[in-house]
């Protein structure tokens, strides 16, 4: 299996980052082995709600999870705040860096990840060639 680390630093978006690495590096299909680090802000969608919540403070990233390509991404993130309470779901764009977020991508060969509308959901879900 090959991996790929990579740090974003302070400000950095966590999702359009990730994003804008996959395309830079032309990668087709990777999915989240490991992030530790921080956020300032952090926008989070619930489960079954249309917008997301955000949170304007210090984070502490616990978990990060998901799929992602150059062709999008699904990514599902927990964060602890000053007391230690986790808050978790669907990471969206504006999630922004506070001090760093150090990320290790699995790689997956000849694998093609791409998001395309699901009849049955209404969602753009993972599609793999």
């Amino acid at each position: 299996m090959d991996m790929i680390a990579v740090r974003l630093n302070p400000g950095e978006d966590l999702k359009q980052s990730l994003l804008g690495y996959c395309i830079d590096q032309t990668i087709d299909a990777a999915y989240i082995l490991s992030c530790v680090g921080s956020l300032h802000h952090a926008a989070i969608r619930f489960a079954n709600k249309s917008a997301g919540t955000v949170f304007d403070q210090p984070l502490e990233i616990i978990s990060l999870q998901g799929t992602l390509s150059q062709h999008g991404a699904h990514l599902h993130i927990a964060v602890s705040d000053s007391a230690g309470q986790v808050i978790g779901g669907h990471l969206m764009d504006g999630s922004t860096i506070y001090t760093t977020a150090e990320i290790v991508l699995g790689m997956v060969p000849n694998t093609i990840f791409k998001r395309e509308i699901d009849l049955l959901t209404g969602y753009r879900e993972l599609t793999i060639t």
